[in-house]
């Protein structure tokens, strides 16, 4: 299954500890390819710097690691009924990617519980579709 990780998750995966760290390594060590949008590299890079004060080395790490993934380039697309105006482009990389899955820590999308058939689910929803049963 094609799993696309918002912002919020990729930072509290790489920089936290708990569900969303055991989620991101599992994803990266599955055959679930990881879909990364450009717009969410570059809040992932302004988010870890400004806000959580990432160290340069830590964020060049986690960087490279999300560069062998599948980086999906960003596109210009309205879709209707997103809540908030920034998460329009991040949500039409998942789609324009293929994605199966788009994982989100945020309840405003997570209350839509999908889009145009993309089902937006949070990391604990995402770990029992993925790996329950495994």
């Amino acid at each position: 299954m094609r799993v696309f990780l918002d912002t919020n998750v990729l930072l509290s995966g790489f920089f936290g500890a708990g569900l969303c760290s055991a989620l991101l390594h599992r994803l990266l060590e599955s055959e679930h390819p990881l879909l990364i949008g450009e717009p969410v590299a570059r809040e992932f890079v302004r988010v870890a710097s400004d806000k959580f004060q990432v160290p340069p080395k830590s964020l060049a790490l986690a960087l490279e690691v999300l560069h062998r993934q599948h980086l999906v380039a960003a596109v210009d697309v309205s879709i209707p009924g997103i809540p908030d105006a920034d998460d329009v482009p991040i949500v039409a990389c998942a789609l324009a990617g293929g994605s199966e899955l788009f994982v989100t820590g945020g309840r405003a999308l997570r209350a839509l519980g999908d889009v145009r058939g993309l089902p937006i689910v949070s990391p604990r929803d995402a770990w029992a579709r993925l790996f329950a049963a495994a």
